[in-house]
């Protein structure tokens, strides 16, 4: 049995990639800063092989202990989803330097001590794939969101330069890149007024939100050793042709009748 480690997994897109790997065959490892019991029964309840442990992806001592813990119970790694991350919306000229760590240090740093430690399991045997999640604020610049922008652009760096630097020894680093997603973490944005589900369907061609499992399927296909076995150091967006579409409003609604 494959074993996959998932980060930010106890809502959102991180707990939909476990439950759809889970129905998949992996053994799913879930991690997250939030408690992890229930997601866990919920995945048990429906057949899975599926384990919780609690940490902070950006502290160096809790992804060692992390990796020491799965090669002890499981051995060589097989595959990393880097989910976990956090939002910030804020003019640059108004985000303190602590607010700018913090979202380098759970969106990019996470990411890439994971990679660091897991991936070195994966390297051991020559074997493995690695999904980082981004976004389309890693493609393009978004008003009020410099380090949550900086963060995923800086993941899709991440992401390329281990593709290159591991892809001859047998592992396979790619990223999705979604659009707006209807998650926890689309509500407490939407709550501040950043934007209104109208901003969002009509800025998108296919004219909604994206769901999490929609960027759940991605992470699935990339991890796919068949189906993506050639697929290395790509950004794949998962936007509906947000990125797509240089139209202007107007357009792209009278585009849909």
């Amino acid at each position: 049995m494959k074993t996959v480690v998932v980060t930010g997994a106890a809502q959102g897109v991180g707990y939909a990639a476990a439950a759809l790997l889970a129905r998949l065959g992996y053994r799913v490892v879930l991690t997250d800063l939030k408690p992890l019991d229930a997601r866990v029964r919920q995945l048990e309840e429906a057949g899975a092989n599926a384990v919780g442990i609690s940490g902070d992806v950006a502290s160096e001592s809790f992804v060692r202990e992390l990796s020491e813990r799965l090669v002890s119970d499981y051995g060589a790694l097989d595959a990393l989803v880097n989910n976990a991350g956090i939002s910030l919306i804020a003019p640059a000229e108004s985000t303190s330097a602590e607010q700018w760590q913090r979202v380098m240090n759970v969106n990019l740093f996470g990411p890439f001590l994971l990679c660091k430690y897991l991936g070195a399991q994966m390297l051991s045997r020559g074997r493995g794939s690695i999904v980082n999640v981004a976004s389309v604020a890693g493609l393009a610049g978004i008003a009020h969101r410099s380090a949550y922008n900086a963060s995923k652009h800086g993941l899709i760096g991440l992401t390329r330069t281990l593709a290159a630097e591991w892809g001859g020894r047998g592992i396979r680093v790619n990223a999705v890149c979604p659009g707006w997603i209807k998650t926890e973490m689309d509500v407490a944005d939407q709550g501040g007024g950043a934007y209104s589900d109208a901003d969002i369907v009509n800025r998108v061609p296919m004219g909604r939100f994206a769901s999490a499992a929609d960027v759940a399927q991605a992470i699935a296909l990339l991890l796919d050793e068949e189906r993506s076995a050639f697929i290395n150091g790509v950004s794949l967006p998962v936007d509906g042709g947000w990125i797509a579409d240089g139209g202007w409003e107007s357009l792209r609604v009278r585009a849909r009748s």
